[in-house]
């Protein structure tokens, strides 16, 4: 019996080796839980206030009668740079997740602890919710300001919806471009991926993935970026606010378990 000893440590190796999350291989574990909350604070505060800021300031804007706003392509690029940015900033403290539905995905896959999620994304709806406090006391300073009838950034379908894009597209594009964006994170954050160039294709997924869902419901892609927004948005942006909470936490899930899947067969050829 005591030669089976080793055996056993030897299987459950790679289920640790595995603990990967966001921009970095492994969790920071000894940082501790409040240093690890506070970069999640941190990073999706920054990510909400670069990205939401972007478009509610710079999107559409006009000098001299000319046109010079960033339009969906510059927000686009504003969302992905941000977590990129704080990926490489505070990565190394919590991971960089920034997103309840990037937690979500990585406990499901096996990369992420589960008593880690709660804590977790509670820090990001909190710093979400103070860009967007932030972000609505700077607006308010212009004449005119008016959070509701300009929708402030929030998500929404049908008559919410920038191009009038139905429920059923909104569902479909939250899903779809939430898991595959957490899907490139489990892929560039494996062991055996190059971690040098991860939070460059993090950053470059998010903007592609915000590029296609902007006409359609003005991007969540993370539960936090709507919360964070939405509170200041009426209440009919409230009462559309479910679909953009719930479906891209769906889509981690997806994500996560499609990872766990198709990772088996590579323990298994391990362990044997």
């Amino acid at each position: 019996m005591a030669k089976q000893q080793p055996s056993a440590r030897t299987r459950s190796s790679p289920a640790r080796r595995s603990d990967a999350v966001a921009a970095q291989p492994q969790e920071a574990e000894p940082a501790g839980i409040s240093p690890r909350i506070a970069a999640e604070l941190l990073g999706t505060f920054f990510l909400v206030l670069a990205g939401c800021g972007s478009a509610l300031f710079a999107a559409i804007a006009t000098s001299g009668g000319a046109q010079v706003g960033i339009g969906y392509l510059g927000v686009a690029l504003a969302f992905g740079a941000a977590v990129a940015v704080m990926a490489v900033a505070v990565g190394g403290v919590s991971g960089g997740h920034f997103n309840p539905a990037v937690s979500v995905g990585l406990a499901v896959a096996g990369r992420f602890p589960w008593r880690s999620v709660v804590p977790y994304v509670v820090a990001q709806l909190v710093g979400a919710t103070l860009a967007g406090a932030l972000l609505f006391a700077v607006a308010s300073g212009r004449e005119g300001f008016d959070p509701v009838r300009n929708g402030f950034t929030s998500n929404g379908y049908g008559e919410r919806s920038p191009d009038a894009y139905s429920l059923g597209s909104a569902v479909l594009a939250e899903l779809v471009l939430t898991a595959l964006f957490v899907g490139v994170i489990l892929a560039v954050t494996a062991s055996t991926a190059s971690k040098a160039v991860a939070p460059v294709a993090i950053g470059l997924t998010l903007a592609l993935a915000n590029l296609i869902a902007i006409p359609i419901d003005n991007a969540s892609i993370n539960p936090a970026r709507s919360l964070g927004v939405g509170w200041f948005a009426g209440p009919d942006a409230l009462a559309q606010l479910w679909l953009f909470l719930l479906v891209p936490t769906a889509g981690g899930v997806l994500a996560g378990l499609v990872a766990r899947g198709l990772a088996r067969p590579r323990l298994a050829a391990t362990r044997s």
